[in-house]
Parts: structure tokens; sequence; C-alpha cells
């Protein structure tokens, strides 16, 4: 019987993730040294997540050289995407702009990024 799929990567599938985003295909060993700073994880229980997330759809692996090569099959942009509006949803009832003041009243943002949200403010009321 299949995993049920979830709406989004867990935490340690979404950490397995962005290594692949940022470093492209990767065995399993890579991607446990790749952890191991920040996450005291096993080999093994890294080779169980990956099946679970292949079985998710969210990587492929193929042999190369002896062994396998996981690489992600969802992107950074299409995953973050769906985060973000399954949170304003649950969070903010839909609104983008409560969630958007929320961090501006919750963040300590550089002058550089309160330049490129105005920025981005800008272009989207020209449009």
């Amino acid at each position: 019987m299949a995993r049920q799929t979830t709406k989004h990567p867990t935490e340690l599938e979404l950490e397995i993730l962005k290594r692949l985003w940022q470093q492209g295909p990767l065995s399993g060993q890579a991607i446990r040294d790749a952890l191991n700073p920040e996450r005291d994880v096993t080999y093994q229980s890294v080779m169980t997540i990956l099946g679970i997330m292949e079985e998710k759809g969210y990587v492929n692996r193929k042999k190369e050289s002896g062994s396998f090569l996981y690489r992600a099959r969802v992107t950074e942009k299409t995953t973050s995407k769906r985060m973000m509006h399954d949170l304003v949803d649950r969070l903010f009832n839909g609104s983008a702009a409560s969630a958007m003041l929320n961090l501006l009243e919750t963040s300590d943002l550089s002058k550089e990024e309160l330049s490129q949200l105005r920025k981005s403010v800008n272009r989207r009321n020209q449009e």
C-alpha cells in the first residue's frame, strides 16, 4: 500500500530538497554528509527518507557509476509557492496583505531589503 502523500515536504524532506536544489544530483551518502553539520542523522535514516520522498514524487533516483544519484523532481519555486499559499490561507485567511504586514512588523529588514520591497510594490502598482 502506498504512503499517503502529504501536501508539503516534512522538515527533513525539505532540508534534503534544499541540498539537491543547491548542489544538484547527490548520492545518499553525500546527502547525509551535507546534512551532518546541522543534523545528526544516520545513513539508514537518510535512505529511508529518500525512499519515502521517491514514493511521494519529490525525488527520483538513477544508477550512475554503481551508485544511485538522487535528483529533485519538484522545483524550489513551485514548492515555496505552494507552501506560502498554504500558510497564507491557513494563518491569514487568504490575505497576502496581512501576511506581508505581519512580516514587515516582525522582521528586522535592512535598508536594501526595504528598498527591494518598495521597488516590487511600485512595479506591481504600475501593472
